[in-house]
């Protein structure tokens, strides 16, 4: 039976393109690596500012490991909080200017241990709809009411939150957004969006998973670049991504922390993570906002603008080819079709070019594309090398698309 039911599921899966598989790199990770025996440039990573091989990184992982050893032994609230976990939190309150923050195992972690400790049945949350998986998949575990609004539909969220405050003055109501989205790349409008929150005694909570690190002074994300850093009492990030190490986290008030502590499931019964992990996050805090961190900050840009070269144009008849105009570092070429895209990348691949296709349940029906991402850590020549293929793989496909760092024609 269990095989029978597997082979089914898989058929189904493959029958409708979406069958994935796992790649198994060969070759630490960067713009350069060893994949099925052969070298490849690689524009699929979120190490956006190249500090997962970074050499001071190292170096605290080391060190850290001869300090702490290789494991925590329980969870925090047993006996695995080591100073190192507390040193992490610590830093991270510092640099979000919080009260405090609490670090997790993985952002996915994060979101579910935070939201469920924030909702329940009786409360309300609202997500724009294009929202991660975690957020998602969170808000649901929460049992709270889940409301979506279109993605950056403003009129639609004030609506939804006049209309849930109308019903009760007590609920307790969580408005849930990327401040980079990470299939678009495209950002939230927080000023507004705080200002709905506001008005509608609403507590918003702001995922810098792609904001982080590569937006705003020192680094600290979208919500510091607008000044906003008061204003949202949930700031939930990554460590994972331009930081280069592994974990999650919130920053928050001293009290909302005290509450996750005690009511975040996904904190309370995992094992904390190794100490070395936690001593490096921390070094990698310290370095994006840094001198370092600007000038990675700044490479990050000037090969982002390197990238403008790629302005292909006309489409294709799956839906046409386009490309959006990214915040941060993530420019995604939406094809539409998802067999197409398969083939796209595929084609770039065997050129030597790591692009993913990016395909349902990621991202909706019709709307599969190329997620393809930029690091401080590429070379002028692989991005040109990048450019030049993209140009003449768009036209024998008998397409073009629209520049990927200009907004798509209407």
């Amino acid at each position: 039976m269990t095989n029978e039911f597997t082979s089914q599921e898989l058929r189904n899966i493959a029958d409708a393109g979406l069958l994935r598989k796992l790649r198994t790199l060969e070759s630490p990770q960067g713009p350069l690596i060893r994949l099925e025996n052969r070298e490849v440039i690689n524009f699929s990573s979120n190490d956006y500012l190249g500090l997962s091989q970074n050499e001071e990184l190292q170096s605290a992982m080391t060190e850290a490991v001869a300090r702490f050893g290789v494991g925590s032994g329980a969870s925090r609230l047993i006996c695995g909080n080591l100073a190192a976990h507390d040193q992490l939190d610590q830093t991270i309150a510092a640099f979000k200017n919080t009260e405090a923050a609490l670090a997790f195992s993985s952002g996915y972690a994060t979101a579910l241990g935070t939201l469920p400790a924030l909702c329940g049945k009786d409360d309300t949350i609202i997500l724009d709809k294009l929202s991660h998986a975690s957020l998602i998949d969170a808000a649901k575990l929460s049992g709270a009411a889940l409301r979506v609004f279109p993605h950056h539909n403003l009129d639609k969220l004030a609506h939804l939150l006049k209309s849930t405050r109308a019903k009760s003055s007590s609920t307790r109501i969580l408005v849930v957004t990327e401040s980079v989205f990470s299939m678009d790349g495209d950002a939230a409008p927080l000023r507004e969006i705080v200002e709905l929150c506001e008005t509608h005694d609403a507590m918003l909570l702001v995922d810098e998973a792609h904001g982080v690190g590569v937006l705003g002074p020192g680094g600290r994300g979208l919500v510091a670049e607008l000044g906003l850093e008061k204003r949202v009492p949930l700031q939930m990030g990554t460590l994972g991504k331009a930081l280069g190490v592994s974990g999650g986290y919130i920053a928050a008030s001293r009290g909302m922390i005290d509450l996750l502590i005690n009511k975040a499931r996904s904190f309370i019964y995992s094992t904390a993570p190794p100490p070395a992990v936690a001593c490096t996050a921390t070094r990698a805090v310290e370095i994006v906002q840094s001198v370092h961190g600007d000038e990675l900050r700044k490479k990050l840009r000037e090969n982002l603008n390197k990238a403008r070269a790629f302005s292909p144009h006309s489409s294709i008849p799956h839906g046409g080819l386009k490309a959006r105009a990214p915040l941060a570092a993530i420019l995604p070429i939406i094809i539409g079709d998802e067999s197409v895209a398969m083939q796209t990348s595929a084609a770039l691949l065997e050129r030597g070019f790591l692009i993913p296709a990016i395909r349902y349940p990621t991202v909706a029906r019709g709307s599969a594309r190329l997620r393809l991402t930029l690091s401080a850590a590429h070379e002028t020549i692989q991005i040109e090398g990048l450019v030049a293929c993209l140009h003449d793989l768009m036209s024998k496909l008998g397409s073009t698309v629209e520049h990927p760092l200009q907004e798509p024609a209407k």
